[in-house]
């Protein structure tokens, strides 16, 4: 029966966590427009997910986050790079389901691994959170632009309007300025909402 109940706890807050992304989504909060792509807030719910519910919740989660990559770039919100993310956009094919699933389903993954790993070998949740939510944001973007480049490097030149020498400069450009402002926002949201929750459920994660 307890076993039951707990299932179900986890069932309901997993799709609290979907319905916090879908909100995101469906607003300008979720995917902020910066031209030739878009920065991203999803993948915070992702990372604290991870944290909080453990990585098979974190994954799920992040495979919602991947859908809507997929949608966007697909139907709703396309842009420059979209064939990044969708087959269906001219210059993707399915080498964007790649790109547009696993570094997402990753994200949730990554951050429970790196948080319970630094939790347990120091004893501290704090400095564990704010590290998954490091890990976890930049596993993304590591993982998205650099199969970007291994993947579509020809198609991102075109794209871009860059010489096919420069795609490997443009990615890592990319990486710095989009990626670790991303992740140390992550980090500092991801860390304020886990200790708070954490705080309020102290039963629940002692």
């Amino acid at each position: 029966m307890q076993n039951q109940r707990e299932k179900t706890l986890r069932l309901v807050e997993t799709a609290l966590f979907t319905a916090i992304i879908v909100v995101l989504w469906l607003t300008p909060l979720g995917y902020i427009p910066l031209g030739f792509m878009n920065a991203t807030t999803i993948h915070i719910p992702v990372i604290i997910a991870g944290i909080v519910l453990g990585w098979k919740q974190g994954a799920f989660c992040g495979f919602v986050f991947g859908l809507t990559s997929f949608l966007n770039a697909s139907f709703l919100k396309p842009s420059l790079l979209s064939f990044l993310f969708s087959p269906f956009y001219p210059g993707g094919n399915f080498k964007s389901l790649i790109i547009a699933f696993v570094p997402r389903i990753l994200i949730g993954v990554t951050a429970y691994f790196v948080y319970r790993g630094i939790r347990n070998v120091t004893g501290k949740k704090t400095p564990a959170m704010f590290a998954a939510g490091i890990a976890g944001s930049m596993v993304n973007t590591i993982l998205v632009m650099g199969m970007a480049y291994i993947f579509f490097a020809p198609t991102y030149a075109e794209a871009t309007g860059i010489d096919i020498s420069g795609v490997l400069k443009a990615v890592c450009t990319v990486m710095a300025v989009n990626g670790i402002p991303e992740a140390i926002v992550a980090a500092i949201i991801a860390s304020a909402v886990c200790s708070a929750l954490m705080a309020a459920f102290r039963d629940r994660f002692e």
